[in-house]
């Protein structure tokens, strides 16, 4: 995102805010809290580009907040945060005047993408420009939020912190905030070397001797039970203290944060990779995966 979109966070669960606030300030979102109807009204005066709402709280419920902020600022994207049985709900915040909603337990990628598009729609309609497609920085994670590590750290490091992305992430009944699956490996100087995933260990773990060549009759015995028994640990245990640049697959592909989505598409494609490397103004600027496309995809076609 070339400017950061305020975001009005409303709900009246105190950790929820917190941890939402926390993760969407380091996707690059710039988020404002209220704990409520009356001070999500009163906030309305810190010009927040997109509102997100929640139905269900006391007082002033999110039905009558959203009614009041759309007579104040009839432009404002709302979207409503809601429980699954509260689907009817949802459908009549839309007549109210609501952009979108989006259920709970919510997912941090979805939420963010959903915030995003809010605020581009309504850019597009001040500028009478419908059908302008996003860049890569609009759908990348930022740099700010993806697992990285240094060429000194050890293999270990890098398991642990992928183990963090799988199982650290935040995951509660309203909040879901899923990994990377992949660490980015920088120099001393900041500059990306290269990158770090779950097949990079499937590949440094194979003993030299698997892939060498053999007389036919060994075949028999690499396969028998006796063969393979330790052989997964002890290779395990081997790897731990090796440096990561040892292991790494060097980052050879990178996109321009201002490129169009499709190239993004064609350049995984085309090279049978999973992620890109996004760049702005020759430093690394975030990632863009496989599943921020589909997702692109999936929004594109429900409309």
């Amino acid at each position: 995102m070339s400017q950061k979109i305020k975001v009005l966070m409303v709900d009246d669960e105190v950790q929820f805010r917190a941890t939402t606030k926390k993760i969407l300030n380091k996707r690059g979102f710039d988020t404002i809290l209220a704990e409520s109807g009356e001070e999500a009204i009163e906030k309305l005066s810190e010009k927040p580009d997109v509102v997100i709402l929640d139905i269900k709280m006391p007082g002033i419920d999110g039905h009558e907040a959203l009614r009041e902020i759309k007579k104040r600022s009839p432009h404002l994207p709302v979207i409503m945060l809601t429980g699954h049985g509260d689907r009817p709900s949802a459908r009549e915040a839309l007549a109210e005047g609501a952009l979108d909603y989006l259920s709970k337990p919510c997912d941090i990628d979805i939420l963010a993408g959903k915030i995003t598009d809010a605020y581009r729609q309504v850019r597009v309609d001040d500028v009478s420009v419908p059908g302008m497609e996003k860049t890569a920085a609009e759908v990348m994670i930022p740099i700010e939020s993806y697992t990285t590590l240094t060429e000194d750290n050890t293999v270990q490091d890098a398991i642990e912190k992928l183990s963090e992305s799988f199982y650290g992430k935040i995951s509660t009944s309203r909040l879901m905030e899923t990994g990377h699956r992949s660490v980015l490996v920088f120099n001393e100087r900041g500059e990306v070397k290269g990158m770090v995933d779950i097949t990079n260990f499937f590949s440094v773990i194979m003993p030299a001797y698997l892939s060498a060549p053999k007389p036919s009759m060994a075949d028999s015995i690499q396969y028998s039970p006796m063969f393979w028994s330790g052989m997964f640990t002890r290779q395990v245990r081997q790897l731990a203290s090796k440096k990561i640049k040892d292991i790494m697959s060097p980052v050879q592909l990178t996109i321009h944060a201002d490129a169009n989505l499709m190239e993004a598409a064609f350049m995984m494609v085309d090279n049978q990779k999973r992620r890109l490397v996004v760049m702005s103004k020759g430093a690394v600027a975030g990632v863009i995966r496989e599943q921020d496309l589909f997702m692109e995809i999936e929004k594109i076609l429900r409309g």
